[in-house]
């Protein structure tokens, strides 16, 4: 068994730190995932909204690329929802927690 050195938190540097074997270093912040995400959803509503107006104005679209194009938009803002709950609902667990 090795033994235990006291080591400061601030003494190791970035570069030391592993990540697992398989997993990419992504330099994005967590913050602009969230972003692209929001970004996602509202292009899809606004597809499906442009596809529900051609539909209506008796544009050239088949009606059942409307529909789906209308679930999409909806699955995925729901997905977004779900996330936001769970993330709303993690940030009150750690404002909870007593030190």
């Amino acid at each position: 068994m090795k033994p235990i050195h006291n080591v400061q938190p601030q003494t190791i540097l970035p570069s030391q730190l592993t990540r697992p074997a398989g997993t990419a270093q992504s330099h994005e912040s967590f913050a602009n995932l969230f972003l692209e995400g929001f970004s996602r959803v509202n292009e899809m509503q606004q597809h499906a909204d442009r596809a529900v107006e051609q539909l209506q104005t008796g544009g050239d679209v088949n009606p059942s690329e409307v529909l789906i194009a209308v679930q999409k938009a909806d699955v995925e803002f729901k997905l977004m929802m779900q996330v936001r709950n769970k993330m709303l609902q993690a940030y009150q667990e750690i404002k909870d927690i007593r030190i």
